[in-house]
């Protein structure tokens, strides 16, 4: 058995989840926290789609979700209310967290390029992002126009509405693609880590306060 134990088989931790506003409108049709990876995403940004099947895929969560939006503007309403969303199902999924692990961190390199996320599903939101040699004023988003910045305001809309503490650091070289690949990465693998059931725990809250 992995030393972060194993996930619920019960499969009861999945949800739906919408949101509808002027600007955009997001459909979780599922997420299940005990899955198997699969995904069936589409956003209308295909870099955005991407990132979210690598997510979902080294997170081993099962994801379909469908967003629209106003993006003949630009992708920033979208791609925010899709962390939002994102955060929000997971938070509703995951209930009261007895029982789960509750920190974790993961490390992932794409090719010259690497990325290290550290989650703590506290109750208590804040994220960080590093990113110490100004990679991302100097990296070129893709041709969809999204960006470094774009990917910030999804992690941290996400962390918010998960209420979790979110820190991400990149490193190395290479270009937008490379970077946002291993955070993605990091962050499905990270936050599968920590979302897992440890059976020492006995069904408690991972808090020594008795709550979160």
């Amino acid at each position: 058995m992995s030393i972060f134990g194993k996930k619920e088989s019960s499969g009861r931790r999945k949800t739906r989840y919408e949101r509808k506003s002027k600007e955009t409108e997001i459909k979780i049709a599922l997420l299940n926290i005990d899955g198997k990876g699969r995904s069936d995403i589409s956003t209308s940004i295909g870099f955005l789609d991407h990132m979210l099947t690598l997510f979902a895929y080294h997170g081993y969560f099962d994801l379909k979700l469908e967003a629209r939006g106003d993006t003949h503007v630009d992708n920033h309403h979208l791609n925010e209310d899709v962390g939002i969303a994102l955060g929000e199902a997971f938070k509703r999924a995951l209930g009261d967290s007895k029982g789960i692990a509750r920190m974790a961190s993961a490390e992932v390199p794409m090719d010259m390029a690497s990325a290290k996320v550290l989650v703590d599903i506290s109750n208590r939101p804040a994220f960080k992002f590093t990113d110490s040699r100004g990679i991302g004023a100097r990296v070129i988003q893709d041709n969809e126009n999204y960006s470094m910045h774009f990917a910030e305001d999804l992690l941290e809309s996400f962390a918010g509405k998960l209420c979790m503490n979110l820190h991400a650091e990149i490193s190395g070289e290479g270009d937008m693609h490379h970077y946002l690949e291993a955070v993605f990465k990091a962050l499905g693998v990270a936050l599968d880590r920590a979302t897992r059931i440890d059976p020492r725990r006995s069904g408690e809250v991972p808090s020594s306060k008795g709550i979160l």
